[in-house]
């Protein structure tokens, strides 16, 4: 197991601190306008900021929460979610992506309730799950995922994120000219040979790949693909 000491934990801010520039916060100090929100499911092994290269503070804000969820409930509803929508409503950014990852665990969990299957969970755990199961129903109503194949996981992520994008397109609080994707993190080999690449799942809720193909540049091509 990697070491968490106190000690450790201090020899690597330490390591952080020391590489910064001088001047490295100088144009944040104040305040903050990212270029983009990236809303990605919790997970140690997934990096927002490693997966945009973003090395420099203030270029990407980044909101995450076990799901990738782009909503949370209040007064009996699905509003978009208070640290998804902070950034896009006061900082003035203009792009947000959703990013899901293979082999996520919240999706498994979701996938497990809705089987009945799910085992006993924390409330704060059973909560955020229980949001993520209508999605995996209607995956599985609307034959876009079979709960019987093998791997119903990683396509029922990429179907998350869908919906996640199609949800934030449509949201009253989400100014018309936000541009909005949606990415699949894969880090396991499951929708191409190089670990760590996102793939394009959805823009603005379209997810047909071939109209994905007609807004990104040829060269990046091989960043669209789907498991659905």
């Amino acid at each position: 197991m990697p070491d968490a000491s106190l000690e450790s934990l201090f020899d690597r801010n330490r390591t952080h601190a020391e590489s910064l520039p001088e001047g490295h916060f100088d144009e944040v100090r104040d305040g903050q306008r990212p270029a983009l929100v990236s809303i990605c499911c919790s997970d140690s092994r997934v990096s927002q900021e490693g997966m945009w290269s973003a090395e420099e503070p203030g270029w990407v804000f980044t909101p995450s929460n076990i799901g990738n969820r782009v909503f949370e409930r209040h007064d009996g509803e699905l509003v978009v979610d208070g640290s998804v929508l902070y950034p896009i409503a006061h900082t003035e950014t203009g792009t947000t992506a959703v990013v899901g990852h293979t082999g996520c665990g919240a999706v498994t969990a979701a996938y497990g309730a809705a089987r009945g299957e799910l085992g006993e969970e924390p409330p704060g755990i059973e909560k955020q799950v229980e949001l993520l199961v209508p999605i995996v129903d209607e995956a599985f109503e609307s034959g876009a995922v079979d709960p019987e194949t093998d791997d119903a996981i990683n396509p029922l992520v990429e179907y998350n994120v869908r919906k996640q994008v199609e949800f934030l397109a449509e949201a009253e609080e989400v100014p018309a000219d936000e541009r909005i994707y949606g990415f699949v993190y894969d880090f396991q080999g499951v929708y191409g040979s190089v670990p760590g690449k996102v793939y394009l799942v959805s823009v603005g809720g379209e997810t047909d790949p071939e109209r994905l193909r007609e807004a990104v540049p040829e060269e990046y091509h091989d960043h669209v693909h789907s498991l659905l």
